[in-house]
């Protein structure tokens, strides 16, 4: 888990929260359609479970089965935002916002 400035991209950290993990895919949504990103991802040796963007010239296959299974990410994520001192950001410092996040995702693990 890492934050991010609320005017930058997910995607731009993405890279580094995937290094040296060892997985068979990975799943996001069209934001993280980057081509370092979908190279990365391919030389980890993991399937590339990414719709294209609109703009791009030739679509890749998507497995719409194992696609879907990205809404337990999606719900997770909704769990979270269940914790009113994360929905509404109520920390000042970046430290303690993540410190909190972190326990609230590992109770959500534990449960």
């Amino acid at each position: 888990m890492a934050l991010t400035p609320g005017q930058q991209a997910d995607c731009t950290i993405a890279a580094d929260l995937l290094a040296g993990l060892r997985v068979g895919a990975v799943l996001a949504d069209k934001a993280y359609d980057t081509n370092a990103l979908v190279a990365q991802i391919s030389r980890m040796g993991a399937a590339v479970i990414v719709p294209s963007k609109r703009s791009r010239r030739t679509a890749r296959a998507l497995d719409r089965n194992l696609y879907a299974d990205r809404n337990k990410v999606e719900r997770f994520f909704n769990r979270l935002k269940q914790y009113r001192r994360l929905a509404t950001r109520y920390d000042k410092t970046a430290s303690s916002f993540l410190a909190f996040a972190q326990c609230a995702a590992t109770f959500l693990w534990l449960l």
